[in-house]
């Protein structure tokens, strides 16, 4: 495997809802916060000051607990929270420039939406984790292509760090977890569960039952 002093854990990757306000933000995370290994802000407003508190809540949460915080496509809000990493899709920015802006230290991962070939070379670009997906029919992103569970399995055989997205729920998640995700992205599937505190902690416990 490729030396990195960066470490990625396994487990649930908390993914935040969109939401319009802090408080909206406050009210989902908190309930389940603590289940997650990785917690990412994903917000797609386009009021500044809102991702700012956001980010500076999510900041100071996970600072608290001791869990790493990945801010999702905006490398200058990273810097500007101190957040552990940054999640870049295809059009978010080189993962060298988030690396220079980061350092060295920073936790950089890369959407690969189904495509292997796309993770080699994030990989070699740097990339600590490479993210598939949709694995699932996703809410989120319904138009979105399918990724193959064999996507994982190829990851982990290149000692790549893997991320399954898109359509997890406490009832799918064992089969990313089967297939070698070192971590599974879960929004909805939390939020949106009855009880999504309970929801949650079935998606953690899953990692640790394989």
């Amino acid at each position: 495997m490729r030396e990195s002093s960066v470490h990625v854990p396994r487990g649930l990757y908390l993914i935040t809802p969109a939401t319009d306000s802090l408080s909206a933000l406050q009210s989902a995370v908190l309930p389940v916060y603590a289940q997650a290994v990785l917690i990412q802000l994903r917000c797609k407003s386009p009021d500044a000051q809102l991702r700012k508190a956001q980010a500076e809540w999510l900041r100071m949460l996970t600072l608290e607990h001791g869990i790493p915080f990945i801010v999702n496509d905006d490398i200058e809000l990273a810097f500007a929270v101190r957040a552990d990493g940054v999640h870049l899709g295809r059009e978010d920015g080189a993962i060298e420039t988030a690396r220079r802006t980061l350092g060295a230290e920073a936790m950089i991962g890369a959407s690969c939406y189904n495509d292997f070939a796309l993770a080699e070379a994030a990989w070699q670009r740097g990339a600590n984790y490479v993210a598939f997906g949709a694995v699932f029919g996703s809410p989120t992103k319904p138009q979105a292509p399918r990724a193959s569970l064999d996507l994982f399995k190829q990851a982990r055989a290149a000692g790549m760090h893997s991320v399954a997205i898109g359509g997890i729920t406490p009832e799918t998640i064992d089969k990313v977890v089967e297939a070698g995700a070192d971590l599974a992205a879960v929004i909805s599937g939390i939020y949106a569960a009855a009880d999504s505190a309970i929801a949650a902690a079935h998606c953690a416990a899953a990692f640790e039952t394989h």
